[in-house]
């Protein structure tokens, strides 16, 4: 029981503080377009479940909102990792994320700046692709979405027939953003929105 701040991973960025906290907390950020993000913290000071209130502009594998199962076991144990696949509400009947009663709060958590949330390395990508992260980026004036339904999923936002299915982060590097391969502008795109 208790925080989990005294464990081996320490949130390295402001958003990254939503995934620890006091047990049956949730804890609500927003992204740099303003959407919310509900975390849910488990007995053990730790996420295990979060609420995204977007389709990240691919309504063909998102509902608005959608859940995300969170482990720390795999695939990079001890660190919040997604799980596949989220959990879609088609219907339009999305049940109440309920807080524990003993604890019964919430609380709001920072927003990254545009340098927190950008790609430092190739590796740095590749790290959140491993970990199911979801990805919302900008690139010479286009927008493009990251997820992970099944396989990886890239996009340019809200176009179904720009998307490409991949199965590593390799691939995902060589899609073409424009005139470019995404492997060689990684560093340099304005991140909007960034799960991990």
């Amino acid at each position: 029981m208790g925080s989990a701040y005294g464990g081996q991973w320490k949130p390295a960025k402001s958003e990254d503080e939503r995934f620890l906290g006091e047990p049956g907390e949730i804890k609500t950020s927003y992204d740099k377009k303003g959407n919310r993000i509900d975390t849910k913290i488990g007995e053990d000071g730790r996420a295990t479940r979060e609420r995204h209130y977007t389709d990240h502009n691919k309504p063909w594998a998102h509902t608005n909102p959608h859940d995300h199962n969170i482990n720390w076991d795999s695939p990079k144990p001890g660190i919040p990792n997604f799980e596949k696949p989220h959990i879609n509400y088609p219907d339009g009947n999305v049940p109440e994320f309920k807080y524990f009663k003993e604890a019964g709060y919430m609380s709001m958590v920072g927003t990254n700046s545009f340098e927190e949330s950008r790609f430092k390395t190739i590796s740095d990508f590749k790290n959140c692709m491993s970990r199911n992260g979801e990805v919302e980026f900008e690139w010479n004036g286009k927008n493009y979405s990251i997820t992970h339904p099944d396989k990886i999923s890239i996009s340019e936002a809200n176009k179904h027939d720009t998307e490409k299915l991949c199965n590593t982060a390799d691939e995902v590097l060589e899609y073409r953003v424009g005139d470019d391969r995404l492997r060689d502008v990684i560093t340099q795109v304005t991140v909007w929105s960034r799960t991990i």
